[in-house]
C-alpha cells in the first residue's frame, strides 16, 4: 500500500502568500467597487527591459530555423550565460568564482527549496527570525524540522535566530557550538522581509563561525541589486573564506523583472566539502537528474541584463523601485510608524499601530484603506507586531497608498 509523506501533514495551514491572495480575492469579491492597491506580494510591475525583450524575439526566431534550433540545452545552463554571469557579478568585484561553479535554474525560491536534497535528513537546521517562508516549509516537508507548535508558532527541530528591534533586524552569528550547533544556515541579505542589510563586519562573524562549527550557511542573495551603500557587500563570497563555507543563490526576477519568465542561478563552490565530499558535484548530480535546464530563450534574455544597454535598463528598474520603497518608507515615518529596510532593499518593515497583531493590522489596511501588505507573523514568532510593505507597485500605486496611510482613511 502506498504511503504518503506525512511531514506535509504538519505544515501549518497555507503558504503564507497564497491566504494574502486568498483574502485579498474574498474581499474584493464582497466589494466589487473596493480600489485595492497590492503591496503584498513580491511581485514586480513594470515591464521587461527592451534588451531581454529584443534578445527574447532573437531567440524565437532562432528557434524557428532548423539551422539555429535548439532542442535540450546543457541543465547546468548555456556557457555563454554562466560566463557573462562569472565576468559582471564576481569577477569584476575581485570575486573567483568559475563558471562551472555556477548552475542556471529557473528561480531562487526553486533552489533555496531543493538545495537541501543534497543535506542528510539528520542536519540541523538554523533561520533567522523573521524568515522568508520557504526556507522553513521546505525543511518541514524533508522532516528536518521536526513538529510544528501552534501555540508558539515553532517547530521543535529548527533553530531560531531571532531579529529583534534590539539589534536591528540583523541577527548575528549564535553562541552554539557542539551538539546544539547548527548544520545549515539559512541567511538573507538584503533580508526579506525585512528589508535590513549586513555589514563586512557580520558577515564576516557569520563566516568564521561556520568555518569553526563546520556548517554551511546558504545565503540568499536575491536582492543583491538593491544595495546602494559601497560599505555593504553584495556577495557572501566577498568575505575570505566563504568559498568554503557557503552556498550563493541569486534572481533575475526582482532586478530585471523575470518572475514571469524565470530564470536564477546558484553558485556551489568546488572547494565547498562536506565530509571529504565536493557539494558542487553533488548539486550538480541533483541538478542533472532532476532539472531539464532553463530555456534557451530565456537565458538569452537573462545574459542581455549583462550587456552596456542591459545593465543600464535594469538599474533603471531597480532605481524605480528602490524610488517606490523610499516613498513608503518616508511616508510611514511621517505618519507616525517605526520602520525599517527600504534603503538598500525593496522591502519596508513596520511596527504595526497600536499594538496590533500581524493579521489584524493586515485587515484593518484592507478593509478600512484598501492596501494589502504582508503580515510579519506570517515570516516567523518573532514577525509578530510587523509588517511588510513592497516597493514593487507601480509609481501611481504606491503614492495613492502612501496617502491613504498618512490620511487613515481611502
Amino acid at each position: 500500500m502506498a504511503r504518503i509523506n506525512e511531514n506535509y501533514l504538519k505544515l501549518p495551514g497555507s503558504y503564507l502568500f497564497s491566504e494574502v491572495g486568498k483574502r485579498r480575492r474574498a474581499y474584493i469579491e464582497a466589494h466589487p467597487d473596493a480600489e485595492v492597491i497590492s503591496l503584498g506580494i513580491g511581485d514586480v510591475t513594470l515591464p521587461l527591459t527592451p534588451s531581454a525583450v529584443a534578445a527574447l524575439h532573437r531567440g524565437a526566431d532562432e528557434m524557428g530555423r532548423a539551422e539555429t534550433f535548439r532542442g535540450y540545452g546543457p541543465e547546468q545552463g548555456y556557457m555563454f550565460l554562466r560566463e557573462a554571469v562569472a565576468g559582471t557579478d564576481f569577477a569584476a568585484r575581485g570575486i573567483g568564482v568559475e563558471p562551472d561553479e555556477i548552475f542556471i535554474s529557473d528561480g531562487a525560491k526553486s533552489d533555496t527549496g531543493n538545495i537541501g536534497d543534497i543535506f542528510d535528513a539528520a542536519n540541523k537546521v538554523a533561520v533567522c527570525d523573521p524568515v522568508y517562508p520557504v526556507y522553513v516549509d521546505t525543511n518541514a516537508m524533508a522532516g528536518r524540522a521536526g513538529n510544528y507548535d501552534s501555540a508558539t508558532g515553532r517547530w521543535d527541530r529548527l533553530i531560531y535566530i531571532p531579529g529583534t528591534e534590539a539589534n536591528g533586524f540583523v541577527p548575528g552569528a549564535p553562541d552554539l557550538y557542539g551538539e546544539s550547533a547548527p548544520d545549515m544556515i539559512y541567511l538573507c541579505f538584503p533580508n526579506n522581509p525585512t528589508g535590513t542589510v549586513a555589514d563586512r563586519a557580520g558577515l564576516k562573524a557569520w563566516v568564521d563561525y561556520a568555518l569553526r562549527i563546520g556548517a554551511v550557511l546558504l545565503f540568499d542573495a536575491a536582492y543583491e541589486a538593491y544595495i546602494t551603500d559601497p560599505d555593504i557587500p553584495h556577495s557572501i563570497y566577498e568575505i575570505p573564506g566563504a568559498d568554503e563555507c557557503a552556498i550563493e543563490f541569486r534572481s533575475f526576477s526582482k532586478n530585471a523583472g523575470f518572475t514571469g519568465l524565470r530564470c536564477s542561478y546558484t553558485v556551489v563552490p568546488k572547494k565547498l566539502k562536506v565530509g571529504g565530499v565536493s557539494l558542487n558535484s553533488l548539486w550538480n548530480r541533483r541538478h542533472s537528474t532532476k532539472f531539464n535546464g532553463t530555456p534557451y530563450i530565456v537565458q538569452l534574455a537573462a545574459a542581455s541584463v549583462y550587456s552596456p544597454e542591459g545593465r543600464e535598463q535594469t538599474a533603471a528598474l531597480v532605481g524605480a523601485y528602490l524610488e517606490n520603497a523610499g516613498i513608503i518608507r518616508r511616508g510611514l515615518e511621517e505618519a507616525g510608524y517605526k520602520v525599517w529596510g527600504g534603503i538598500n532593499s525593496p522591502y519596508v518593515w513596520l511596527k504595526t499601530a497600536d499594538g496590533m497583531s500581524s493579521w489584524d493590522f493586515f485587515d484593518y489596511l484592507l478593509t478600512e484603506l484598501n492596501i494589502v501588505g504582508t503580515p510579519g507573523s506570517g515570516f516567523g514568532p518573532a514577525g509578530e507586531g510587523y509588517f511588510r510593505l513592497t516597493g514593487f507597485g507601480s509609481r501611481e500605486n504606491t503614492l495613492r497608498a502612501v496617502e491613504r496611510i498618512r490620511n487613515g482613511r481611502i
